[in-house]
């Protein structure tokens, strides 16, 4: 049924966006991801921090940003201290280390915390799209074997789904916990 494809678009894309929100969490482990959603403002156009340098990893916490242009440097720095992920800068004339602290078990514990809101967050969407999915089920005018044989569809997809995310949730709180 083409509604149920349209239910494996919306799961696949909450999917990806909590993916996308776990990789931009600081977990103890230097990731150039971290940056991902850091914007600076060069050349009087906010870019990506992608599009102006190059990130590279120097040790487990600490990242190496090398800009294309070194006279951002600052504007750099600037986007990620605004960008409030919690890292010591330490510029130099050819770019920016950008060094993470340990993170402590108090620290641990709350951004698992944050994890598991996350992925509610992501619970909510999956739900709130099986209800405008079971109400054009309903409204599509199809049998009642069809209309039941797709509910029961859609809640094997809708099971499916939750167990990826759990799966997601599970894999990234283990990488927290572990020092």
């Amino acid at each position: 049924m083409q509604i149920l494809d349209e239910f494996k678009t919306a799961g696949s894309g909450i999917k990806d966006w909590l993916q996308k929100e776990y990789s931009s969490l600081h977990t103890g482990r230097a990731s150039p991801s971290i940056l991902d959603g850091v914007t600076v403002m060069a050349y009087g156009q906010p870019s990506p921090i992608r599009n102006v340098a190059s990130i590279s990893i120097e040790d487990a916490k600490t990242l190496r940003i090398a800009p294309w242009d070194t006279s951002i440097i600052k504007d750099i720095e600037r986007a990620i201290q605004a960008a409030n992920l919690g890292p010591s800068l330490s510029p130099d004339s050819e770019g920016i280390r950008v060094i993470f602290p340990a993170l402590t078990e108090e620290n641990r514990e709350k951004l698992v915390k944050v994890l598991k809101e996350k992925l509610e967050d992501g619970r909510i969407s999956v739900r709130k799209e099986r209800e405008e999915i079971m109400n054009k089920i309903k409204d599509s005018g199809v049998s009642e074997d069809e209309s039941k044989r797709a509910k029961d569809e859609l809640q094997k997809l809708v099971d499916k789904l939750n167990e990826e995310l759990e799966s997601l949730f599970e894999k990234k709180a283990e990488e927290v916990r572990t020092i």
